[in-house]
């Protein structure tokens, strides 16, 4: 990976205040945590995105890092691939340097993986982007929300609120994800992936 190429890295969620604080806008909240860390906000794009460029985290000797965008779809989660890749076609951004961020049903809550392509674990953010990039093979950071107690139906689950007793340990899972992302973008995805895994 060279720093020259930016990397994209995308948030999954919704958009609209209904949605917010929900466990399928986990991609979104860990955006807003990178975003506020790098001092600015995202703002609207012609893609039908909202996004942002910045420099993430930090160079040894000091020197800021490597250039990175933010991005936000701004249509649903199913149809989330086309705003995202119509905005990688305007960076001139291929797969290779696209980076994921979205809630995985399969992991217990708060638990973080790095993965490279696969399949999509019927996710409808992932299904559109892999339809629209015509590829699996992009980067994906899975933050687990853990599966819908008793029968609840997951539709109804991944659309919940996160419950307010639970948003402390929330704040500081995002602040681990944002600092994985950081990882992968300054030493590499294999390195941050070990990191991660061992921790």
């Amino acid at each position: 990976m060279t720093t020259e190429t930016p990397w994209l890295v995308v948030g999954l969620g919704n958009p609209g205040s209904q949605y917010e604080s929900t466990r399928h806008n986990v991609g979104y909240l860990t955006i807003d945590v990178l975003a506020a860390r790098a001092g600015t906000s995202l703002t609207s794009h012609r893609s039908s995105t909202h996004m942002a460029q910045v420099r993430l985290g930090m160079l040894p000797g000091g020197i800021p890092g490597p250039r990175v965008v933010l991005a936000k779809s701004d249509s649903y989660m199913n149809t989330t691939g086309g705003p995202i890749s119509r905005l990688a076609t305007f960076l001139g951004i291929e797969p290779d340097h696209l980076l994921v961020i979205h809630d995985d049903l399969d992991l217990e809550p708060h638990d973080l993986r790095l993965k490279l392509g696969g399949g999509e674990g019927g996710h409808n953010g992932l299904k559109s982007l892999s339809q629209h990039f015509g590829t699996k093979d992009y980067h994906r950071l899975r933050i687990g929300i853990g599966r819908p107690p008793g029968r609840q139906d997951p539709a109804d689950y991944v659309l919940g609120r996160i419950p307010s007793k639970e948003c402390t340990d929330w704040d500081v899972t995002f602040e681990k994800a944002a600092d994985a992302v950081e990882e992968v973008i300054t030493e590499g995805f294999v390195a941050a992936q070990q990191r991660l895994h061992t921790r």
